[in-house]
């Protein structure tokens, strides 16, 4: 009877230790899941923290070339006011050139009839 007690308390003893051992296994492997989840999580949060800097750095270089379109903007706008305004003056001294020019003709051709006056009395009186 003490043989078949042993047996027994044998039995229930290993019966006790694999089932410790089995929670041992589950225990372990829910752990290394656990430090899986872990090592997952924070590779993620690294990723979202670099993300994040390079979102901040990108909206951080839009202004910047937002700012600097402005001023090209400006710029261009400013060339054109001087290119239109020397343009104007351009053609402001063609327009007093072309006035001279028509000046000199104009008195070119008072001359002219003058001339061509002068002329017609002269023939008018020879031919009297």
């Amino acid at each position: 009877m003490h043989l078949g007690l042993d047996v027994d308390v044998q039995k229930l003893e290993t019966e006790k230790l694999r089932k410790g051992k089995n929670k041992a296994e589950e225990d372990l492997d829910k752990k290394i899941k656990a430090d899986r989840w872990e090592k997952k999580f924070r590779e993620v949060q690294r990723r979202s923290e670099a993300l994040e800097k390079s979102l901040s750095e990108y909206q951080k270089e839009k202004f910047e070339l937002k700012g600097r379109i402005a001023e090209l903007k400006r710029s261009l706008h400013q060339y054109r006011s001087q290119n239109s305004a020397m343009e104007l003056k351009a053609s402001l001294s063609k327009i007093e050139e072309i006035k001279g020019r028509i000046e000199e003709l104009e008195s070119v051709l008072r001359s002219f009839e003058i001339r061509t006056e002068y002329l017609e009395i002269n023939e008018s009186r020879q031919s009297e």
